[in-house]
């Protein structure tokens, strides 16, 4: 056997491995673009269909399996989606974010923006220019998960939004990454450490 033909063999059998592909860390990348904005794109494999993954990423019970402790959808408006990290708050409390879906697309493209941020969230003006995209592949028996934020300002509150948001946003898919391997998010067990 060639050592071109092993290495073929080799490849090909980590790839046939279940979950072999999908423990691979979020890929974070950034561009600078013409306007002086940033875009920020994280990307993960996910041992899930794209199907399961939509359903966790497009409704309340699904954010709360790997996003946040508490989410609500608004009952008048499907396209706002509430959600807070206190367990016990509740709709229109201070501490919750809301975002609202301005384009869904089932099992393949989820877009929104944040509409509304906590009270006291730093560098809210420049943050409520960003809009955020989820798109969903299918890969195998598993889905690749990207998530593209643009329009971070090229300014000193748009630099610090960058370093939050790409610890944050890792950290969150991530957490989407776990949510199909071993479960979803034990929040109580989360929110101790």
């Amino acid at each position: 056997m060639t050592a071109r033909r092993a290495l073929g063999l080799t490849a090909a059998l980590l790839l046939a491995v279940p979950g072999a592909t999908f423990a691979e860390e979020v890929r974070v990348a950034k561009q600078v673009e013409a306007d002086g904005t940033t875009t920020m794109v994280h990307e993960v494999l996910v041992d899930a269909t794209p199907a399961d993954v939509w359903t966790a990423i497009s409704t309340a019970e699904g954010w709360m399996t790997w996003a946040v402790p508490v989410a609500w959808i608004a009952k008048d408006d499907p396209d706002l989606i509430e959600a807070a990290y206190d367990p016990g708050s509740r709709p229109g409390a201070p501490d919750t974010i809301q975002q609202r879906f301005t384009e869904r697309v089932p099992g393949r493209r989820l877009a929104f923006r944040t509409v509304e941020a906590p009270a006291g969230f730093p560098h809210w003006d420049a943050y409520r220019k960003v809009t955020s995209l989820f798109e969903i592949a299918p890969v195998g028996e598993g889905s690749r998960v990207r998530l593209t934020s643009r329009g971070y300002p090229g300014n000193a509150g748009g630099q610090a939004l960058l370093g939050f948001f790409e610890g944050g946003n890792k950290e969150t898919l991530d957490n989407l990454r776990a949510r199909f391997a071993t479960g979803p998010v034990d929040w109580a067990a989360k929110l101790r450490r």
